[in-house]
């Protein structure tokens, strides 16, 4: 059934805050729970809650400490998250979802807005997002084999059970989030065309972890 909150490309808010975060990597249908205290950021997710409820998830070029300096050279890439849920807690704190809706090239960036940074987003390059999942290549047996060497090597329990009943769209994309992968890894992961070329991204870099001996590949 189609989502009634779910908007064609042209209606897409083109001037979004965007939320800089090494390493958190949000893909298209993909959900990602987010912890929100400081002050800019509180700023952000009200603002956003009051008009569209949009936010652009992306990544800072290198690795960055906690918080993210506000003159952090980014990423060209990242993608645009609706806030499906949100909830306050009793200590100042904001829990929020951002559910992926689709990947954008940052056109340019706005002056910031009550502490948080803004730019205009050109989702053109990323319609495909919008449309009906494609078909996708995946070797699952190849895939769940590396990634049982992988887990077991990091030390990461995992429910297989989860994991044997996924579909292989939702498999691929809750992969590419949650690996510890490194910021260049995950940028690998987000710019890939299409889902089963982030599954092939996705392979090689299990793969490499796994020839490591279990290391996480990490670039910055």
């Amino acid at each position: 059934m189609e989502n009634i909150f779910d908007l064609p490309l042209d209606l897409l808010p083109t001037e979004i805050p965007i939320f800089p975060l090494p390493g958190a990597l949000l893909m298209p249908r993909g959900h990602m729970p987010l912890n929100l205290f400081e002050p800019r950021y509180l700023n952000m997710a009200d603002d956003a809650l009051g008009s569209g409820r949009m936010i652009g998830m992306i990544q800072p070029l290198e690795f960055q400490p906690d918080p993210v300096p506000e003159d952090s050279a980014l990423y060209t890439v990242g993608c645009a998250g609706r806030i499906i849920s949100f909830s306050e807690t009793e200590d100042s704190r904001l829990m929020i979802t951002l559910k992926g809706i689709c990947r954008f090239n940052v056109a340019e960036e706005l002056p910031g807005e009550n502490g948080y940074r803004r730019i205009v987003a050109d989702y053109s390059p990323y319609r495909a997002d919008l449309e009906p999942e494609p078909a996708v290549n995946l070797d699952r047996e190849k895939l769940l084999g590396l990634l049982r060497s992988y887990f077991e090597s990091n030390g990461i329990k995992i429910d297989w059970e989860t994991i044997d009943k996924a579909s292989d769209h939702y498999l691929i994309t809750s992969l590419a989030m949650i690996c510890p992968f490194g910021v260049g890894e995950k940028q690998a992961l987000l710019e890939a065309p299409t889902l089963t070329d982030t599954c092939n991204v996705l392979i090689t870099l299990i793969e490499m972890a796994v020839q490591s001996g279990g290391d996480t590949p990490v670039t910055h």
